[in-house]
């Protein structure tokens, strides 16, 4: 890695971090892309490598990638023991990553390698800058209820949460090694990559880009945008580790049925002095139902804080690396007995 920070700055080594599951089909065409960008980078980087963190796939995206690092070495493939997510898997990347720059992205080309040139010159141009996130004008190929939901869901987090976190930026950013290395030293359950970057502060800027589909047709439908995984993992991840507003929320909302139920109490004490008779059951139920409905909701919330708590405490790792496979350095091999 390079020290000195003004010839880092001109001329970095740059790590790109690229967790994948089942991606057989897309990475031939990704490593062709990202070779061709730095390529074009030519004197402008010192050395390049890509970081593919394995989450356990099951296609021939492992075998794929072992050729590559025969043939060509720039590859380095850490494998884990099973799936443990995206975040858990950058994170793995970053422990491994050695580059003065670390970008990580996804593996689908959905976003464009051939972006990393101006998260570069962006880089290089301002010495005050650490980290380049990309924000997204336009997102081909999601469904319109993933398309609503994601938005939805950006501008909540944004307006509850301190530091307020980019709306429509995803995990496709540029991250200067002192970035890196302050991530890493958190050991932190269930991590928000995006709260988290943001969350770090330094200067900060983005590039705007236009979202691809993904490159082998798949694509997120309605059903995966509202599977459990992808809402607890939002629930867990985005807004109660970033924000205690849910619990705010429950006490505000305890105050305006305390306040609610004195006030009705008044009413009956009126009705008993005048003798007016009002049946109670219907309304008795619906009171009972409404207010059975807010404390399991309470609760709720308190539980999910509750969890994360739980989760911290245990203090399990976050992630466990089956092998790391990567070329051998040449200055470690034996020397030649014929000499």
């Amino acid at each position: 890695m390079t020290t000195d920070k003004s010839s880092a700055r001109l001329r970095p080594r740059v790590s790109v971090v690229l967790s994948f599951f089942n991606e057989a089909d897309v990475l031939p065409e990704l490593l062709k892309r990202l070779r061709a960008v730095f390529s074009n980078e030519g004197d402008h980087i010192a050395g390049y490598e890509m970081v593919f963190v394995n989450d356990a796939s099951t296609d021939g995206s492992e075998a794929l990638l072992r050729r590559e690092i025969e043939e060509r070495g720039d590859v380095v493939l850490i494998n884990m023991s099973r799936n443990f997510g995206v975040s858990e898997c950058v994170y793995a990347g970053f422990r491994h990553a050695s580059g003065d720059v670390v970008i990580y992205m996804d593996s689908d080309l959905q976003d464009p390698p051939e972006l990393i040139s101006e998260l570069l010159q962006q880089w290089r141009e301002d010495a005050e800058v650490d980290v380049v996130y990309t924000t997204r004008r336009r997102r081909e190929g999601e469904h319109f209820l993933k398309l609503l939901l994601t938005r939805l869901g950006y501008r909540l987090i944004n307006n509850i949460t301190h530091p307020p976190l980019p709306v429509d930026s995803g995990d496709f950013k540029l991250l200067s090694r002192r970035v890196v290395n302050e991530l890493l030293r958190w050991q932190e359950k269930l991590p928000y990559m995006r709260g988290l970057v943001s969350w770090v502060g330094f200067k900060q800027v983005p590039v705007f880009y236009d979202r691809a589909p993904r490159f082998d047709g798949r694509e997120m439908t309605k059903y995966s945008v509202l599977s459990w995984r992808t809402i607890s993992g939002y629930l867990d991840r985005a807004l109660i580790s970033f924000s205690d507003a849910p619990l705010k929320f429950s006490l505000l909302v305890g105050f305006m049925m305390a306040a609610m139920a004195a006030s009705y109490l008044v009413v009956v004490l009126v009705q008993k002095l005048f003798g007016w008779h009002e049946p109670g059951w219907p309304a008795i139920m619906a009171t009972m139902l409404l207010l059975g409905g807010i404390q399991l909701m309470v609760l709720g919330f308190i539980g999910l804080y509750i969890n994360v708590i739980f989760l911290e405490v245990k203090g399990r790792p976050n992630y466990i690396i089956r092998d790391v496979v990567r070329a051998p350095d040449p200055s470690t091999e034996p020397p030649d007995s014929e000499g």
